[in-house]
C-alpha cells in the first residue's frame, strides 16, 4: 500500500543545514515505495499569519495557501523536520502550520529534529509534540534526532560520520512506526467518519 507523506521543513536561514536532512528523508521514504514530497516553508513563502486558510471566503485565499491546503488534505501523513531555535520551534515552520487547522485533522505526524550541537533539537521537538497534537494530528512516539547537523551529511547530501550513521540506523524503525499509524488511520477513516 503506497502512502502519501508530506515532509515539512521550515528554516529560512541563509546557510540552512537541516535541508539536507529533509531532502534525505524524502528520498529515503520514496526508496521504501511510498510517495514523499518536500514542503519548504521558505519556498511556499506564506506571509506572517494574519488570516488562517479557513477564514478566507471560498476561492479567495492566496494561491500558495490554496494549493498547500489541497496538498495537506490529500496526504496520508506528515513528517516535520525541525531545528531548534533557542530551545523552541523554528518560526518559519510554525508560521506555515498555523495557517491551517482542519486540514491536518485525523492523520499521523512524525518529527525529525536536529541541531548544531549534540542535543539534536529534542528540546524543540518536545514543543512540536504539543503543537501538532493540538492541531488535530496523532503524533507518533518515535522521533528521529540528528545531532551536529553540519557534519552529518557530505557535500552530496549523503549521511556521514557517527551522526549520519545513527540516522541511517534509526530511520527504518522510525519510518515503520509512521507507516503503521498511517495505515491504521486510513482503515479507521474508511470505517467510520471522524467525530467532527
Amino acid at each position: 500500500m503506497s502512502r502519501h507523506i508530506l515532509v515539512f521543513y521550515g528554516s529560512y536561514r541563509r546557510d540552512r543545514q537541516g535541508i539536507k536532512l529533509a531532502r534525505w528523508l524524502v528520498q529515503a521514504i520514496n526508496d521504501r515505495g511510498d510517495l514523499a514530497e518536500l514542503i519548504d516553508a521558505r519556498e511556499v513563502n506564506l506571509p506572517m499569519l494574519d488570516r488562517m486558510y479557513k477564514e478566507y471566503p471560498k476561492g479567495e485565499a492566496p494561491a500558495a495557501m490554496e494549493e498547500l491546503a489541497t496538498r495537506i488534505r490529500a496526504a496520508d501523513g506528515f513528517l516535520f523536520v525541525t531545528g531548534e531555535y533557542n530551545w523552541g520551534p523554528q518560526p518559519g515552520l510554525k508560521n506555515l502550520t498555523d495557517h491551517f487547522l482542519e486540514e491536518w485533522f485525523w492523520r499521523p505526524a512524525a518529527i525529525a529534529c536536529y541541531s548544531a550541537g549534540p542535543w539534536s533539537g529534542v528540546r524543540a521537538m518536545m514543543g512540536w509534540r504539543d503543537i501538532l497534537g493540538e492541531m488535530g494530528m496523532a503524533v507518533i512516539s518515535s522521533i528521529l534526532p540528528v545531532g551536529r547537523i553540519g557534519g552529518a551529511f557530505d557535500a552530496d547530501g549523503k549521511p556521514t560520520g557517527d551522526d549520519g550513521a545513527r540516522l541511517e540506523k534509526s530511520f527504518p524503525r522510525f519510518a515503520d512506526d509512521l507507516d503503521w499509524w498511517i495505515d491504521a488511520a486510513k482503515v479507521q477513516r474508511a470505517a467510520k467518519a471522524p467525530p467532527y
